[in-house]
Parts: C-alpha cells; structure tokens; sequence
C-alpha cells in the first residue's frame, strides 16, 4: 500500500506545480506525518522534491525534472474519467467514487475544463424505465460476497417456473444485453453456472468463505450452441416499429419497400423467446419466410386468443 500511494503522489506532482501536505494526506486518506515520511522516501530514490512555506507554498517536483515526464496525456485521463463514470453510475460505491475524486485530482489546472467537457460527452446509464427496484441491492450482496469471499444462498427461478435453492460460490458479476448474471460455483451441482440477478430471490450472504478458482468463459458454450441454431427470417414491419426492430437487426438489414413498410431480415432462433420477440410487434410485423416460422407463429397467435376466450367465459 506505501509503495501504490508515494507512486501515486509523484504522478499528481507530475501533473501538478505543487500541493499541500493536508491536502495529499486527506486525499490518501493517512496522517501528515505519513505524507512527509513519503516524500522523504521519494526524494532519497532520485526524485527531486522542492518543498516551500508560507502562501502559495507546498509540495512540488523541481520543473526541470518534470519536462516530459508526464504519465497521462488529455485522452489518458478522459478515458480514465468516462470509464470510472460508467463504473460508478453502474456500481455506485464509495471506492468508485473515491477513485474518480482521485483521478481527477491528476488533471493539470489549464486542462480541467478540456477534460472535463470531453469527459461529459459520454454518459452511461443502464437503469431501467420499468421494473424491479431491488437490482441495486443484489448487486451490492454480490459485490461484498465477492470482495470477502463468502458463499451465497437464494432462491432461484428456474425456466420452467420451479423455485430451487442454491448455494454458490461466486466469482464474477456480468453484465450482458443490460442483464445482470453472476458467474460462479453451484454446490449443488460442484460446476460452474451463470445465474440471472433477475431469477434470484432470498439473497444472503454467509459466513462460510471460499478459494478462489480459475474462471471459464461465461457464455462461450451458450454463444455456440444459439450459433449452430441461428436461421434468417424475412420480416414484414410498419415504420411505427422501426426503431425498435433496429435494436435487433441493423441498419443494413433492413430494406423499404415504400409506402410506410420495410422488410427487415433477422437472425432467429426457434424457442420461446424468439417467438416471444415477434409476437411483441403484433399486427406491425408479420413473417414472410420460411413458411414453416410464419406456420408457428399462426399457431402461437390462435393459442393467445384462444386463451383469452377462455378467460372470458369463465
């Protein structure tokens, strides 16, 4: 940890003309005596360190030393800026915040509002419009299960509506298509698994700790197997749904055909949330071909209003 702070303090006197030794020492969060015993480290390993009282005084590096030795350039510390603002809009905690109040500390005082601006172009927000309010929450559980090594227990919905409870290891937290997974092993099945934070229930953090294992890829046998059952289907669709039938094609994938209609070729898979997709558009889109989806979303349609009919008469 001394060594991570002193070289730390030398790239903020790098990019700054001097600080104070209050202001280094809240910053690293240690005493003032702990700072100048830093700066005494730094100066005895060839940095030149020029100290002056009074007003204006400070900490500083000597300026002929500093002349090109710059560890950040403008585009360094914006990618750096954008980057822990994602982490810290995503993951809100105090050490993302910390850490950004950090970083922005290495900003030279002539190029704060550069950086700043630029760093502002890009903002990131993953929340959602509608839904469950209790994300946040899981992810924090996870988080301290994962920093602390402690095995988790919850509830989890299966695909086929069963309730089944787990207890896991978990190793990482995965965001994926704006889904929340934790990857990790299930004891009760000693292999590793991808859970949904949104299938999750009954959420606890243990007392047992866990070893760290070597991670697999999260989805790399999922990716294949959706691979070998991707087809193209042709797709008729009003311009109302454009934009959101964007989100699943491209651009490039769609063709007008005037008149306020497109069509619109889509990678698909049969399952239910393939057909769960198309059926999302109602009367905007209908399948072209092959004949065989458009057969099966006939019989899907027939189903849904059958079951409503039911509803009715009872």
């Amino acid at each position: 940890m001394k060594l991570e702070r002193m070289i730390a303090i030398i790239m903020l006197l790098l990019q700054r003309e001097k600080m104070g030794g209050k202001e280094l020492a809240e910053l690293f969060e240690v005493s003032l005596r702990t700072i100048y015993r830093d700066i005494e480290t730094i100066n005895q390993a060839g940095i030149p360190i020029v100290t002056s009282s009074g007003v204006g005084g400070g900490i500083g590096i000597m300026n002929e030393y500093k002349i090109e030795k710059g560890f950040f350039t403008v585009k360094d510390i914006t990618a750096l800026l954008m980057g822990l603002g994602f982490i810290s809009n995503t993951l809100s905690s105090e050490e993302t915040t910390a850490t950004l109040a950090k970083v922005k500390s290495f900003i030279p005082e002539d190029k704060q509002h550069e950086i700043t601006l630029k760093a502002n172009q890009i903002s990131f927000d993953l929340s959602t419009w509608l839904g469950s309010n209790d994300l946040h929450t899981k992810v924090e559980v996870i988080r301290t299960a994962l920093e602390h090594c402690s095995i988790l227990s919850f509830m989890y919905l299966s695909a086929k509506g069963d309730k089944v409870m787990r207890t896991f290891e978990p190793h990482r937290l995965l965001l994926k298509e704006n889904h929340w997974y934790v990857q990790g092993v299930c004891l009760n099945r000693q292999q590793f698994r991808v859970f949904k934070l949104s299938r999750i229930s009954e959420l606890e953090r243990t007392n047992d700790r866990f070893i760290m294992r070597e991670i697999p890829p999260a989805f790399s046998e999922f990716t294949d197997i959706m691979s070998r059952k991707m087809q193209k289907i042709k797709l008729q669709l009003d311009h109302s749904i454009l934009d959101r039938m964007l989100d699943y094609c491209g651009e490039e994938n769609i063709t007008p055909l005037g008149n306020g209609e497109f069509y619109a070729y889509l990678d698909f898979i049969e399952d239910d949330y393939g057909y769960g997709i198309l059926m999302s558009f109602g009367d905007k889109c209908q399948c072209i071909e092959p004949e065989h989806v458009r057969n099966e979303m006939k019989r899907r349609l027939n189903d849904s209003i059958r079951a409503y009919h039911v509803l009715k008469h009872q």
